[in-house]
């Protein structure tokens, strides 16, 4: 997987900037040609790392505007099907393998408490899961931006 050159990061940050500037836009904005845009957009995207849309959506939008942090332990013996029961549940949207009293780091969204108790009562169930700890987010300071190391990437 080859990394993120100059070039790749002037092109996501005006990406970034303009999340519907076509192709031909992008293009006259960074002063490069239209074939060279599009085949990196590509190899971005393919290479993944340009990830997929429906990460800019947020959640609330959709009913749930309730955000909750969960660690899971698991038995190690059934790990694999373990994240894969645990991905099953619509509302784990992003699930990381961590060190630490956790193996696992569950970002849950929830209509509301009722609501997140019932996703949690879920993840109890999935095999292997052996405890969780649960923190609710009362306020998101900063959301996930990689803008900054974007821009430091496009050196000077």
């Amino acid at each position: 997987m080859r990394n993120v050159d100059a070039v790749d990061a002037r092109l996501l940050l005006a990406l970034d900037a303009d999340p519907q500037a076509t192709t031909v836009a992008l293009a006259d904005r960074l002063g490069l040609a239209r074939n060279t845009v599009q085949s990196r957009l590509k190899r971005l995207e393919e290479s993944g790392h340009l990830k997929e849309p429906s990460r800019r959506v947020d959640p609330a939008a959709l009913g749930y505007p309730l955000l909750a942090l969960i660690t899971l332990s698991i038995s190690q013996r059934v790990g694999r099907p373990t994240r894969e029961g645990i991905l099953r549940i619509p509302e784990v949207v992003e699930l990381l393998v961590t060190t630490g009293d956790a193996d696992l780091l569950a970002r849950v969204v929830a209509r509301d408490t009722t609501d997140l108790h019932r996703i949690t009562d879920r993840l109890l169930e999935v095999p292997g899961v052996v405890r969780s700890n649960t923190a609710i987010v009362l306020m998101e300071l900063q959301p996930l931006s990689v803008r900054p190391l974007l821009q430091r990437h496009t050196g000077p």
